[in-house]
């Protein structure tokens, strides 16, 4: 009914304006006539008397006035809808206004409402692991441009297109804004599912092993030795044993890690025989078995009566009694000689 009324009212107004305009072209056609206005009061016509925009929309608001002359324009919040001096109206934010419409003597004012602009994302919540993208859509009740933000770039970033990247485990709040409204998407970036080829393994010094990860995460793994001496690892988790003793390797992926415990074995270090019996001048190559494979470092106790080359190879010098060893990862054995 009220809608009926206000139609009435809008029709009422628009014949009054051409009642107004057919007289002011009757009286320009004949010279002679003369107004008198009873009350000294002009009369201002407009198109509309209330208007509904969104932000950034623009709209003329048109005046016919009793005394012929163009009117002055003005708004009682600019803030909220401006208007020039051809009576465009521009909506800028949320609020009520008055445009009015000003003749000396006379006035009429439109009531504009400027709407907030509503926003609707596609997602309120995002899980991601570390790595992983997703758009955060964004749908706004004027289509105009979107700006994104994030609240912690560290966890996780977005661009200009909404596409949110994963850094690290944590929580963000990603802000789109449209027409200085905001809504926000909190975005958990989760902690990793990581998992290791090794719990524990055994070597010898020298020897060599790689360790790999299994992970959620993107992120490459962080390989850390706890006893360099033992045990050192490189950036693609190969494991070199150094002596024996034990040290853990621990991978680290996105603040999750995983252990493997590598013990360095100390090797058996065993002379075929016990005692050699050489001439003066002799040459002989020693027999040793080394458990670990790796080549035993050789020396003598008494090198003026029998040395021993890098290759085990025992020169007999002079007549007496000396001692050659055998030496691996801290572990020796001894051969006694006798040159006669």
């Amino acid at each position: 009914m009220s809608e009926l009324i206000s139609k009435k009212r809008e029709i009422l107004r628009a014949a009054v304006a051409l009642c107004i305009a057919a007289a002011m072209l009757f009286l320009s056609m004949n010279q002679s006539a003369t107004v008198f206005a009873a009350s000294g009061l002009e009369v201002v016509v407009l198109n509309s008397y209330s208007k509904t925009m969104k932000i950034g929309d623009e709209c003329y608001l048109l005046a016919i006035t009793s005394n012929g002359k163009k009117p002055s324009f003005s708004s009682s919040d600019s803030k909220v809808a401006s208007v020039n001096t051809y009576g465009k109206i521009t909506a800028k934010k949320p609020g009520t206004v008055k445009i009015t419409a000003k003749i000396k003597n006379g006035e009429a004012s439109c009531t504009v409402k400027v709407q907030k602009t509503k926003i609707q994302l596609n997602a309120k919540e995002i899980f991601l692991e570390n790595g992983q993208s997703r758009r955060l859509k964004v749908s706004s009740s004027t289509g105009h441009p979107v700006t994104f933000k994030s609240s912690k770039k560290s966890v996780a970033a977005v661009d200009e297109n909404g596409v949110i990247t994963a850094r690290k485990p944590g929580a963000a709040a990603i802000t789109a804004t449209v027409d200085k409204i905001s809504a926000s998407c909190k975005v958990t970036v989760k902690k990793p599912t990581v998992s290791i080829s090794k719990r524990s393994v055994s070597l010898y010094r020298n020897k060599k092993i790689r360790l790999t990860v299994k992970s959620t995460s993107t992120s490459v793994p962080k390989w850390k030795s706890n006893k360099k001496s033992v045990a050192i690892v490189d950036q693609n988790g190969v494991v070199t044993a150094v002596k024996n003793g034990i040290a853990v390797i621990t991978a680290t992926v996105d603040g999750v890690s995983k252990s493997c415990e590598v013990t360095v074995r100390k090797p058996v270090v065993k002379f075929a025989e016990s005692e050699i019996i050489m001439a003066k001048g002799e040459t002989r190559k020693v027999n040793v078995s080394v458990s670990s494979g790796n080549k035993p470092l050789f020396s003598s106790s008494n090198t003026s009566i029998a040395s021993v080359d890098e290759e085990g190879v025992i020169t007999a010098n002079e007549p007496g009694k000396a001692y050659i060893y055998a030496k691996e990862d801290g572990v020796k054995s001894r051969l006694q000689v006798i040159v006669k």
